[in-house]
């Protein structure tokens, strides 16, 4: 299965929308980093993508991973070696800092490769995909000879890591977990650090087991002796699958998931039987720890569902020019009706038209919103003004879980909708995209589910931090300013319509105030509102993000010396505007009229 990826326009939102060159040059950690070595990389990372991975992608899903007695994970034909080319080339390294054997590049760079390689092929992409995650993990709460022990390994892509949280009694639900871990020392302080056995179940443990490497960095949230219940009582420990003595230690997989999608990544059921390891972090605040782990992740599992709406966009569109159906009621200006009587390219019919602008449009704006969030995250972390990367730390907080779900949402059911554009063509293996209906409905899942995601939007990040969602409305505001200015200075009348895009931006960010001050004033007489409804809120508010995003990009095309790539982009953000956003507001409407009890379903 062929992939191609999308570097123009990745570049374009790099460059032109976002100007993320000038923001790093701000940072004197990105200071050697401009547009020439941000396209270089993107070209070395596309090019892996396209014809190491993607050729695996098919081949892998019919395949799958094979557990052999023993507990040992055989991954697809083709995996090991390819996870070695990627290791050569230092593309784990990337994002990670150079102190630890990283590249020191921005994060934002690392989200455009994990977009090329999970659309190239997902399966393969989820055993590097904790790998940053686990290396800042270790980086922030290991001691010393902790972190020099395995930091430069996990850095380096030499060994990959884990992510051990979920049991089969405790899924989204943390504190019910069982897992134990014993100090080796009862009479030792029990402290970072500090040497334990972990004895428990877990499931649903992505890569628990697999031979692209020689060690595995098991990150296992357990209960030490008298910890609390629930959260609370959670410590961090590191587990490795060989010890530093060679030994074999006591992680063993005892079975791996047959799955509806990503059958080349192996998902294991991990039995820990007095395996050895070493506390991670301060104990009983395991999960503190682990959040390193999980928002890194829930950044790359948005940046699944971008990879996936792309590549499925991509299919669709193909094969709409190329495919011959009927006659369409109208055709494209230039076309000679009376030359052309054969049947027409699908694309042309209104309805398949309209799917493949419903689909270019999100992707066009999704990649927007996931990339401003990754240049906010290097902000964050790199700024040297400590505002500024209080501010955007804030923003990042509140953009993660609509990065998460928003776009794992539109990844997901965008290709369902490109899977309908080839008929019956899409529902059969050979033209892929079945399997990217497959493989992107389990990024709505994990790393918390949407619903959790919406939860944790609506509850913790805004109406507990109101002060978040006024940055928000604060950028959306002076980007309408922005286009008022441009407008007023257009000496061609403003043909692009940039006055009306600029209403719109301040009737989105009106309504999203007025509908969260509703939600703030009714949850005290009503607790459970909140909770109702934050998926519409969390949809709602996703696309007020397109929004914005497609203004910025109407604003950068202006300037866009490409002709064909101008018209293109500003008829996808007028049919946004047009046709997507007037299908959202009836979430708005649901939340500022009011929601009904829910009846119970027994009933």
């Amino acid at each position: 299965m062929s992939y191609t990826p999308p570097l123009e326009r990745m570049r374009f939102v790099i460059e032109q929308v976002l100007d993320a060159p000038a923001s790093w040059r701000a940072m004197p950690d990105f200071a050697e980093v401009d547009a020439d070595l941000a396209r270089e990389v993107l070209e070395q990372a596309g090019r892996f993508a396209q014809d190491v991975i993607a050729p695996l992608n098919g081949p892998a899903d019919l395949q799958g991973c094979t557990w052999q007695s023993g507990g040992a994970v055989k991954t697809p034909d083709g995996f090991p070696a390819a996870w070695r080319a990627f290791v050569e080339g230092g593309w784990p390294a990337l994002p990670c800092a150079p102190e630890d054997g990283g590249q020191g590049l921005p994060q934002l760079l690392n989200a455009a490769l994990f977009e090329m390689l999970v659309g190239a092929n997902h399966a393969w992409t989820m055993y590097p995909g904790l790998l940053h995650g686990a290396c800042e993990a270790i980086r922030h709460h290991a001691v010393p000879a902790l972190r020099e022990r395995y930091l430069p390994r996990v850095v380096s892509g030499e060994w990959l890591a884990t992510m051990n949280l979920t049991e089969p009694q405790a899924g989204s639900d943390l504190g019910l977990s069982r897992t134990r871990c014993e100090p080796v020392d009862a009479a030792a302080p029990v402290a970072n650090g500090a040497a334990v056995t972990v004895t428990g179940q877990k499931i649903f443990i992505s890569g628990g087991d697999q031979d692209m490497t020689d060690n595995i960095v098991h990150l296992v949230l357990a209960r030490l002796p008298g910890a609390s219940d629930g959260t609370k009582g959670l410590t961090l420990v590191l587990v490795p699958k060989i010890l530093p003595d060679g030994r074999r230690n006591g992680a063993w997989c005892d079975g791996i998931e047959k799955k509806m999608g990503i059958k080349g990544s192996a998902t294991a059921q991990m039995r820990f039987e007095q395996a050895e390891g070493w506390i991670l972090g301060e104990p009983n605040a395991g999960l503190a720890a682990m959040f390193l782990m999980m928002n890194s992740a829930r950044l790359h599992v948005g940046m699944q569902g971008l990879g996936h709406l792309e590549a499925a966009t991509r299919i669709a569109s193909a094969y709409a020019q190329e495919r011959l159906q009927l006659r369409a009621p109208s055709r494209p200006a230039g076309i000679d009706a009376a030359a052309a009587r054969g049947p027409d390219p699908i694309a042309w019919h209104p309805a398949m038209r309209r799917i493949l602008l419903d689909l270019q449009a999100r992707t066009e704006g999704a990649r927007v919103i996931a990339y401003w969030t990754a240049l906010l995250l290097d902000e964050a972390e790199h700024h040297p003004d400590a505002a500024v990367r209080a501010q955007r730390h804030d923003l990042v907080a509140l953009l993660t879980p609509v990065v998460k779900a928003f776009l794992t949402h539109l990844g997901h059911h965008g290709a369902n909708e490109a899977l309908g554009v080839l008929g019956g063509h899409g529902y059969v293996h050979d033209w892929g995209i079945e399997q990217h209906v497959r493989d992107s409905r389990i990024a709505l899942i994990y790393e918390g589910t949407n619903e959790i995601q919406a939860i944790d939007l609506l509850m913790r990040k805004v109406l507990d931090r109101p002060g978040r969602l006024a940055l928000l409305l604060e950028v959306l505001r002076d980007e309408a300013g922005t286009l008022d200015t441009q407008a007023g200075t257009a000496a061609d009348g403003d043909p692009a319509g940039l006055a009306r895009w600029a209403a719109l931006l301040r009737d989105e960010a009106a309504t999203l105030e007025r509908a969260t001050a509703t939600l703030q004033r009714e949850r005290a007489a009503r607790p459970d509102l909140p909770f109702l409804v934050a998926d519409d809120y969390l949809h709602a508010l996703g696309h007020t993000l397109l929004a914005w995003a497609w203004a910025r990009l109407l604003r950068a095309s202006l300037g866009d010396l490409d002709a064909a790539r101008r018209q293109r982009l500003q008829a996808l953000c007028a049919h946004g505007r047009d046709w997507l956003l007037p299908a959202s507001r009836w979430r708005w409407t649901r939340i500022e009229s009011g929601v009904p009890e829910l009846a119970w379903p027994g009933l």
